[in-house]
């Protein structure tokens, strides 16, 4: 019986050891923290002071401000939960496979950017940062769950830097 947490390479279609390599990593730790940080920061801005200024805006406004902060709430709670699912196969919890299952994975979730809504010119400052910031760390988890699960050699192929990266680690036993 093998240990779920040292999986072998290239099982189940993906480079399971990239992706256990990265659930160890401090990248990982970081992306954690900030995404977590993103989503407590977006929830009291959204519950106070983000309250507050919708009601002094156009309708219009306040229309776009019900449609984005629904929309930043949706993607950073895609970005909470991938997260987590990564923690629990660090630790042991889960099975890299499940991780990989399209039950989990961001990348079938939004395949492409959807357009600003009516008003959204007229945001509150504070509401656009949070916006582009829940866009970023989105687009950046994103991009990891490609490369950490998409079949062998597609993300990686026309990634240099992770390839070296992968051999980096491999030398230094990481």
């Amino acid at each position: 019986m093998t240990d779920k947490t040292q999986p072998s390479p290239n099982s189940g279609g993906f480079d399971t050891r990239r992706a256990m390599d990265f659930a160890k990593s401090e990248v990982f730790e970081r992306t954690f923290k900030e995404g977590m940080a993103l989503v407590e920061e977006s929830a009291a801005y959204l519950d106070g002071p983000g309250r507050a200024a919708s009601k002094r805006l156009s309708r219009a406004a306040a229309l776009a401000y019900a449609g984005e902060s629904m929309r930043l709430t949706t993607r950073l709670m895609q970005v909470a939960s991938w997260l987590l699912v990564q923690r629990a196969v660090r630790d042991g919890e889960i099975p890299l496979s499940d991780a990989a299952s399209d039950k989990y994975r961001l990348i079938s979730r939004e395949p492409a950017p959807t357009p600003s809504f009516a008003g959204s010119d007229e945001l509150p400052e504070a509401l656009k940062a949070l916006i582009a910031r829940g866009a970023a760390i989105y687009e950046r988890v994103r991009r990891l769950d490609e490369q950490m699960y998409s079949e062998s050699g597609e993300a990686s192929a026309g990634n240099p830097v992770s390839d070296q990266m992968a051999k980096l680690n491999a030398a230094f036993g990481r």
